[in-house]
């Protein structure tokens, strides 16, 4: 395995755990754990000493250190950093290789430019106060370059397996559209995450006792706006918040419905039955988790577990993508 696709597999690894980690930290309301970026309270780590605390409470008045959740912030950046130093070896290593070895500079180039701009969105989710945009946006930006990696991964050490492509390229555009459809569904749930609205219905099926409750579109998703206020400032309203959580359940079933038609679908091709059993299992798994959350008050296992399942869905539909897409020259294959 060339260095290239060894840093390739690493950095897909790494990215899932920031991404879990990251649903972890914002989840147990550490993100503003410390006050500023890049370091913690004036210091590149969390401050310990009593000369550093002082220093921290005459740097930072109003913003008292809370120690346990400035260590989980740290550690998320920690790990993010390193994932970005990763993604830079991946791309220095493909401007070394290119022209040789078939490695394309476009997707790391892609990554590298993906990775700084999430490094400014998680400065400006600091210094901005946990916009609800911005958080969304990081969210996303986080599972994006995740999806990109595992392409990245999956396309490299693809070539070194016998046999590659699906066998019926008339799923293709049926895949394309479950990640279009997963894409949805976690801005969906990002934006019911950045504006607490997880919570705005406790009971499954129905919410607030109705099919259709009060709900107020018009301000849940006016995104250029502070977190808990309307583009006004006045505070969002249940109703709104209900609109936030409502539109994600709805696009739990719509999500639910297609992809497990697709998974379906995919079952009945040769050579690609464990795909469609793999989607359908997460499938379920997933929203399994997402009703064990309206019922049990959105345990902080039960709702890191709930990110983590949407990054596998993603990275499901990535594989299945990948696998049936071929590169030029494998038409005679299957």
């Amino acid at each position: 395995m060339l260095l290239f696709d060894r840093l390739a597999l690493t950095a897909t690894i790494l990215a899932f755990c920031v991404v879990v980690l990251g649903s972890y930290v914002r989840l147990s309301d550490a993100g503003l754990g410390c006050p500023d970026w890049p370091g913690c309270y004036g210091q590149l780590t969390v401050p310990q000493a009593a000369a550093a605390l002082q220093h921290a409470d005459q740097g930072f008045p109003g913003k008292p250190l809370e120690t346990h959740k400035a260590w989980k912030e740290m550690a998320h950046r920690y790990l993010a950093g390193t994932l970005g130093l990763l993604i830079l070896s991946i791309f220095i290593s493909a401007w070394r290789s290119r022209g040789r070895e078939n490695i394309s500079l476009t997707l790391p180039a892609g990554l590298l430019a993906l990775v700084i701009f999430q490094a400014l969105l998680g400065m400006w989710t600091v210094t901005l106060l946990l916009k609800p945009v911005i958080v969304s946006a990081h969210l996303l930006g986080g599972m994006s370059t995740l999806a990109l990696l595992v392409w990245l991964s999956h396309r490299r050490l693809s070539k070194q397996l016998p046999l590659y492509g699906a066998n019926d390229s008339s799923l293709l555009p049926w895949a394309r559209l479950g990640l279009v459809v997963i894409a949805m569904q976690i801005f969906l749930g990002s934006w019911t995450s950045s504006n607490y609205a997880a919570l705005a219905c406790t009971s499954f099926p129905l919410c607030q006792g109705a099919w259709l409750p009060d709900m107020d579109f018009a301000n849940a998703y006016h995104m250029v706006r502070e977190l808990g206020v309307t583009a006004d400032g006045a505070p969002l309203s249940l109703p709104a918040l209900t609109a936030i959580h409502w539109s994600h359940r709805l696009g739990a079933l719509l999500s639910l419905l297609y992809l497990g038609w697709l998974a379906l679908r995919v079952m009945h091709y040769s050579g690609m039955a464990q795909w469609g059993w793999l989607l359908a299992g997460l499938l379920l798994l997933q929203v399994s988790i997402g009703i064990g959350n309206a019922l049990l008050g959105l345990p902080l296992p039960l709702a890191v577990a709930h990110n983590a399942g949407a990054a596998l869905l993603l990275v499901s539909l990535v594989l299945l993508n990948s696998k049936l897409t071929r590169t030029p020259g494998e038409g005679a294959r299957s």
